[in-house]
């Protein structure tokens, strides 16, 4: 073939360390309002493994972001994002895993910084929710995900991945939104909920019930931590996880539950986990860090 009609392709510069990329000037922990925390973990995955290399895949792909925000007509960055270090608990317990991140999650607290966890598995939201519990009494959180992960005890562990949600509820109250996979076990507990202490939106909910977001925000207290697991989109959208399941919610779907969250609650802190990154296979990765600086923009744009 001549070589004028061959592509090269185009240099890829080196990974940063930073999410988004940014410079000392943006990312300093000192004026920085929020902080990355890279919890790199799967030890209890039951299916496809691989997690613990989600927030690496995160903060990679974090670098092609644009920085302004065109929704929001903001370059959200200039609130001060810095990133720690990954935490070093790939070969640790899950206890002494939630552990370190319940304290690395109280630390920022102390220095009223607000927490963005990345996973690894969702047991790590175990950690981060028990110390914001510490900071703020009337916490509720958000919970975004396929499963339930209502069981109090799954392959011997009652800190599995499956059993998150049950961990949390046994803390705060919890509301869920786009499940869509369940045991008996966990049915059985939902309906058990009497004192409100666990709601779940399933998507047939969300397809049945037109209001359903309102009625989602009514049952959050006054602080949120949001919790989202990415499985619970599509797997068409996100085929980049360890547990997908069929039938899951769209992207602008899930922007606008979180916008509206936002602008009635307080976001006081959240976490997106369960990346399960595919080689050569970047839009779950690119999907997941795009999330996160959105996200971010809603919280600060609403606390301006």
């Amino acid at each position: 073939m001549d070589e004028k009609y061959l592509i090269t392709p185009a240099p890829v510069s080196a990974p940063s360390k930073n999410f988004i990329g940014l410079e000392e000037e943006y990312a300093g922990f000192k004026k920085s309002k929020a902080v990355i925390v890279s919890v790199p973990y799967d030890k209890t995955t039951t299916y496809v493994h691989g997690a613990k290399n989600g927030p690496r895949a995160i903060i990679d792909a974090s670098a092609y972001l644009e920085l302004y925000d065109d929704e929001l007509n903001q370059e959200t960055y200039r609130i001060g994002i810095h990133t720690l270090p990954a935490l070093e608990v790939e070969n640790l317990p899950s206890e002494d895993m939630i552990k370190k991140v319940h304290a690395s999650c109280a630390e920022l607290l102390k220095s009223n910084k607000f927490p963005v966890m990345l996973g690894g598995e969702h047991s790590l939201s175990i950690g981060a929710v028990s110390a914001l519990k510490e900071s703020y009494a009337n916490l509720s959180v958000l919970q975004l995900d396929a499963h339930n992960d209502l069981k109090n005890e799954y392959f011997g562990s009652r800190l599995n991945h499956g059993c998150v949600g049950r961990r949390i509820s046994e803390m705060c109250p919890l509301v869920q939104a786009g499940t869509r996979s369940m045991s008996k076990e966990e049915k059985d507990f939902l309906a058990a909920q009497a004192n409100g202490k666990a709601r779940a939106f399933s998507v047939y909910d969300i397809l049945e019930k037109p209001m359903w977001k309102d009625e989602l925000v009514r049952n959050l207290t006054e602080s949120v931590y949001v919790t989202i697991d990415l499985d619970v989109f599509d797997p068409s959208l996100v085929p980049a996880v360890g547990t997908p399941e069929p039938g899951g919610i769209g992207w602008y779907e899930t922007l606008d539950l979180l916008r509206e969250v936002a602008k009635d609650k307080k976001i006081v802190g959240f976490d997106v986990v369960e990346l399960c990154p595919i080689e050569a296979q970047v839009a779950s990765d690119f999907l997941a860090a795009k999330l996160v600086y959105r996200l971010l923009g809603y919280v600060f744009t609403n606390k301006k």
